[in-house]
């Protein structure tokens, strides 16, 4: 970034940038004594202020020291980059926070690519420092000015999204953490590469199977095209990727999608949003191996472990079975209902392929059990065996397995949402992928 010292600048002067750029806070603090004029001075060529090379370094405590002085945390350089956009840049997340706190713009956009600290967190792959910088978003007056979810999608000086920027990079994390936050998946860019690409257009370019599992995951659309009329499955085909091509072959099964009508459950915990997250990455991996068995290529494995799917069918004594499944352990519970379910069978409650643009939307889910809306789930709390015992012995046990209740004449309900959880099971072995929406899980009047 241009941070040499000049040759025409004064002992003085090139101690102090040196001091700046190597961290001594003492050594500063004394020269600003003797000569406060210090912290006006700038590089010659890119015009980096001592408070530009203390972020882009993170050196925190001369940062500190400076922002104490009053000194402006907006000042810009050559390319009216601020100090916040550096700290992005190069993933300092101590000064990131400090800058945010101190009041730094966070809606500033630089001359090179018009970018935000938001695209240039997404572009380096710096998701610590581009979670808060989201976090600053909700309660800074600038963007609150704008609307989150405007924020959330500011594009470039070519037309790219901070999702865009990730994808490309290949920055998995980012492009989930962008998703989580209300990024548009489907939108199309500028002049950015090549022109009217999205996010999953550009994550097939890059060869990035994790992206492109997060934006199938998300509802992105395996046949939107490009300016040029390329869908991402022929991008991936020329840039040799295979193992992206085949998930994102058109004849192949549809992926499941993080369910929309969850949208409008209020107050998700979000303990229980882990759980049906790892429910929906465990059906597409298994997918995924589907389409990809007898072929050349490997599926790597996805962000979480299989340790970390295992948790909810945990194999402990005592614990509750799912009335559904009689195969997972009770993991979530419905509010205000209180009845519980694994996180499997809530997902197939919920989840369905994308939508038709063309029909409404479907219907908030209900309780299979009672059929009374869905204001909450949160994460099932273990109940204490005097709950248990005063329960009676119908509850279900890992240890021991009841009847169905389906299969001696039981509600509709469970039938219609068995029904669904064998779609549900069939996603891995080839099947279209379709799980039935939450209309064909209940009762018809």
């Amino acid at each position: 970034m241009g941070q040499g010292l000049s040759c025409t600048w004064s002992r003085q002067e090139n101690e102090f940038f040196g001091a700046v750029q190597a961290g001594d806070a003492e050594i500063v603090e004394s020269l600003l004594e003797a000569e406060p004029e210090l912290l006006h001075l700038t590089t010659v060529y890119d015009r980096l202020s001592p408070l530009h090379i203390a972020a882009a370094n993170g050196r925190i405590e001369v940062l500190s020291l400076i922002l104490d002085r009053s000194v402006h945390p907006d000042l810009l350089n050559r390319y009216k980059q601020t100090p916040l956009m550096l700290a992005a840049m190069h993933g300092k997340i101590s000064c990131v926070k400090k800058l945010l706190q101190a009041g730094a713009n966070i809606l500033t956009f630089d001359s090179l690519h018009g970018r935000t600290c938001l695209h240039h967190a997404a572009y380096y792959g710096h998701s610590d420092c581009l979670r808060e910088i989201l976090s600053a978003a909700h309660s800074n007056p600038v963007a609150y000015s704008w609307g989150f979810a405007r924020f959330v999608n500011v594009r470039d000086g070519d037309g790219a999204t901070p999702l865009h920027l990730a994808a490309r990079q290949r920055r998995a994390d980012c492009v989930h953490l962008l998703l989580d936050n209300g990024a548009l998946v489907c939108a199309s860019t500028g002049s950015y590469s090549y022109p009217g690409s999205t996010p999953l257009h550009l994550a097939a370019r890059g060869g990035s199977l994790e992206c492109v599992r997060e934006l199938l995951a998300w509802g992105a659309d395996r046949l939107q095209r490009d300016s040029s009329g390329r869908i991402p499955y022929a991008v991936a085909l020329k840039r040799k990727h295979g193992a992206c091509a085949a998930l994102l072959n058109p004849s192949s099964a549809e992926p499941l999608v993080w369910p929309s009508p969850l949208k409008f459950i209020s107050e998700l915990n979000s303990d229980a949003k882990t759980l049906l997250e790892r429910a929906l990455m465990r059906a597409n991996k298994e997918r995924e191996k589907n389409i990809l068995k007898g072929t050349s290529f490997s599926l790597p494995s996805p962000s979480h472990s299989d340790d970390e799917d295992d948790d909810d069918s945990s194999q402990g004594d005592g614990t509750e079975l799912c009335c559904i499944c009689f195969d997972q352990a009770c993991t979530i519970e419905v509010r205000d209902c209180g009845h519980q379910m694994c996180a499997h069978c809530t997902l197939a409650l919920c989840c369905h392929n994308k939508p038709n643009p063309a029909t409404l939307c479907a219907a908030a889910p209900v309780c299979p059990f009672c059929r009374s809306g869905i204001s909450r789930l949160v994460v099932a709390e273990a109940k204490i065996e005097e709950e248990r015992e005063r329960d009676g012995p119908w509850k279900l046990r890992r240890s021991k397995k009841s009847k169905n209740p389906c299969e001696s004449g039981g509600s509709s309900s469970f039938k219609g949402l068995t029904s669904a959880m064998g779609s549900f099971g069939r996603v891995g072995r080839g099947s279209s992928g379709r799980i039935a929406d939450s209309s064909d899980l209940v009762d018809k009047p």
